[in-house]
């Protein structure tokens, strides 16, 4: 600014006087930002950086410079399921699929993975925040039992404090469905959600982070036992991945960033109430069938339920919406509203 130029004047100014010194210190700066973020980034996440720090760049020559340079992301594995759901524990209703977030800590969502290490298998759980997509809770353990959730869930509340009402969703594995995790789950006025049997899209947003873990940290480095990836998951999960990574479903922000741009938000008692609040879509078509019923057929017995959101053996007792204390339902429209897929 000495030169009274904006910097993307300058870039743009370069380009066109000296293109190669402008190659060069395109080419630095793709570097330095793809050893910042260990290779983590892809071109885009790439290209967007280099605009925050004022060069004139597109995404396809950005593309171009790190693929001769070496410099793209690492490239993917397979995906591999862990989930047992072959138990005889209640199954509760999905409520996920209905909720329509306005704030944080209004649903968590949660999940389990593996990790290899040189010589045995760890696994890792996870509690997300849906709205924001911070990782809320996290626990490594060698073995898959409940006590491994539960540690991730109790971290996740200790750290959040959440208010009465608090969804919790999560696959129907047995670690989640268990006496010991609803048990502690309801001690502290959490509503438990689940989804059906080959219908994981209400927890894609924990799938993509258990991607992106492996992804952008696993598969680059070798952990020799599990107090070394314990170490490196701590740093990449609290200080990298919330502080730091940039989202774009957040408008290419960090969650931390994203949820101190929420708290700066004009605090009116309306605003305040508008992101205190979550309700419901299509609250009253929760119980409708989605078997089309023809006129005249109708008789005084209740519809049955859809078959991705009440399980056989649900009770309506053991979870139910009205029990969400900050839930308000929605206006009840004649049609059910579409489910969001992730």
């Amino acid at each position: 600014m000495l030169a009274r130029v904006s910097r993307a004047g300058y870039y743009r100014s370069l380009a066109e006087v000296e293109p190669v010194r402008e190659e060069m210190e395109t080419r630095a700066a793709i570097q330095q930002i793809a050893l910042e973020h260990k290779r983590r980034y892809g071109y885009r996440r790439v290209s967007f950086e280099l605009r925050e720090r004022g060069f004139v760049v597109n995404h396809k020559r950005v593309a171009r410079l790190m693929r001769e340079d070496n410099l793209l992301a690492i490239g993917r594995r397979r995906f591999v399921l862990t989930t047992d759901s072959r138990h005889k524990c209640k199954v509760y209703v999905n409520l996920a699929a209905r909720l329509e977030l306005t704030g944080i800590d209004q649903l968590w969502v949660a999940d389990i993975t593996y990790i290899r290490l040189g010589s045995e298998f760890v696994y890792l759980a996870i509690v997300l925040d849906r709205f924001s997509r911070r990782a809320v809770g996290w626990a490594l353990d060698r073995t898959l039992a409940a006590r491994l959730p539960m540690a991730a869930l109790k971290q996740a509340i200790v750290r959040r404090q959440p208010r009465p009402g608090l969804v919790h969703h999560s696959d129907r594995g047995v670690q989640y469905a268990c006496a010991e995790y609803i048990a502690l789950l309801q001690a502290h006025d959490i509503v438990p959600s689940m989804s059906r049997t080959a219908n994981p899209y209400d927890n894609a947003v924990c799938e993509s982070f258990m991607k992106t873990l492996k992804y952008e940290e696993i598969h680059c480095n070798r952990y020799h036992n599990l107090e070394e990836l314990e170490a490196n998951i701590e740093e990449f999960i609290d200080r990298y991945y919330n502080q730091k990574r940039l989202h774009s479903a957040l408008g290419y922000r960090s969650p931390a960033n994203f949820e101190a741009a929420l708290q700066r938000q004009p605090a009116s008692s309306a605003a305040l109430a508008a992101t205190e609040e979550m309700s419901f879509s299509g609250h009253r078509e929760i119980y409708r069938s989605d078997v089309p019923v023809k006129t005249g057929e109708l008789t005084g017995n209740s519809p049955s339920h859809r078959s991705d959101e009440s399980p056989a053996d649900y009770s309506p007792a053991s979870c139910s919406p009205a029990e969400l204390a900050s839930a308000s339902p929605t206006t009840p429209k004649s049609e059910p509203d579409p489910v969001e897929s992730q």
